[in-house]
């Protein structure tokens, strides 16, 4: 059941990965530095944020709960909670694309020794979730062409990383609540 991802060569793969990465990390770059560039008139994007938390939520709890079956043998499981938990980064990076173009963003206004613990909860948040989609994609790719052992490998680096951005997004969330 490898769905024909055999055919693909290492060098091939590194291209779709990376770039697909890259293109990502552009486009989400660019609707940071430029906010409304792709607006449209009307489009109500408010409650995204919380929507952002709870994909994030329900992911982390996805990933914990793929990493204790598989660590049970419960292969099938596994399977099915990481497919979840990569549906919802999906559905969870398209929404936040969105977002991004919609609106301007909200400023973080707690004052004291809350506003360092934000800003060290938040820039280690936005410098490893670009790591993410990369160490996601090999995992799964992996894990579809039956490579159980370069899977185990990258799943090693991607579990803890992708479970780290993924609670810090509901912490970011939950900081940056009062000011949205």
């Amino acid at each position: 059941m490898s769905y024909g991802l055999h055919r693909i060569g290492e060098r091939a793969l590194a291209w779709i990965v990376y770039g697909l990465s890259a293109v990502v990390c552009l486009l989400v770059v660019l609707l940071i530095a430029m906010p409304g560039v792709l607006r449209f008139e009307g489009l109500d994007v408010s409650m995204l944020p919380a929507f952002h938390a709870t994909l994030n939520g329900t992911c982390a709890l996805l990933l914990v709960a793929g990493y204790l079956f598989i660590r049970k043998g419960k292969v099938g499981r596994h399977r099915a909670s990481m497919v979840g938990a990569f549906a919802l980064s999906c559905v969870f990076l398209i929404s936040y694309v969105i977002y991004h173009s919609q609106s301007t963003g909200a400023t973080f206004g707690g004052e004291g020794w809350i506003r360092p613990v934000y800003f060290f909860i938040l820039i280690s948040h936005i410098a490893l979730a670009p790591v993410v989609l990369p160490l996601a994609l090999y995992a799964v790719i992996r894990a579809l062409r039956e490579e159980f052992g370069k899977h185990r490998a990258v799943a090693r680096w991607a579990f803890p990383v992708w479970l780290y951005v993924a609670v810090t997004g509901v912490m970011v969330y939950a900081f940056m609540a009062p000011y949205y």
